[in-house]
Order: structure tokens, then sequence, then C-alpha cells
């Protein structure tokens, strides 16, 4: 009978260093939940901005209003008859709190 508790014993021994210690341990399961977690926040981001993506890819073949909104903002193109104005400054002078 002693034999069996001392068996007994030495294998829940094992089991929990294996619980708390070994492959697949309880700590490598919450930090794999923990990146899980984070990944699954990354794939929402990717989702929204290809979602983004697809609606600009649409407004870019159905109509004109984006090519030309494109081609003024990235290109500097203007429309024939319109005039240019680039306003350049400095830096302007921030008030002081003294």
């Amino acid at each position: 009978m002693k034999r069996l508790l001392i068996v007994l014993i030495a294998l829940l021994a094992m089991l929990e260093y294996r619980l708390w210690f070994g492959d697949k341990s309880l700590a490598e399961s919450f930090h794999l939940q923990e990146q899980i977690k984070l990944q699954q926040q990354s794939n929402a981001q990717l989702v929204a901005r290809n979602q983004i993506l697809r609606e600009e890819i649409s407004d870019l073949r159905s109509g004109t209003e984006a090519l030309e909104e494109r081609a003024r903002n990235e290109l500097g193109m203007v429309k024939e008859g319109e005039t240019f104005f680039r306003v350049v400054g400095g830096e302007r002078d921030k008030p002081s709190n003294d």
C-alpha cells in the first residue's frame, strides 16, 4: 500500500510539473491566447483597410470624380482655364506664455 501511495504521489508530481513548466503548459497557453488576440486585432485593421481600398478601386473604375481628385492631390494637375495658387509660408510665431 505504501508503494502505491509513493507511485501515485510521483505521478501527481510529474503531472503538476508538466502542467506548470512542461510542453503545452498553462503559461504557454496564456501566451498563445494573447498572441491570438493581437493577431485578431491586426486582422481586423487589415480587413478595414482592404475595405477602404476596395471602395477606392470601385470609385476609380466607376467615375471620373475620384480620378480627378487624385490627379489634383497627388500630381498637382489643374483643369484648363483654372488658376493655381500655391501659398508658401514659414513657421508662424507662436505667442509666448511669459
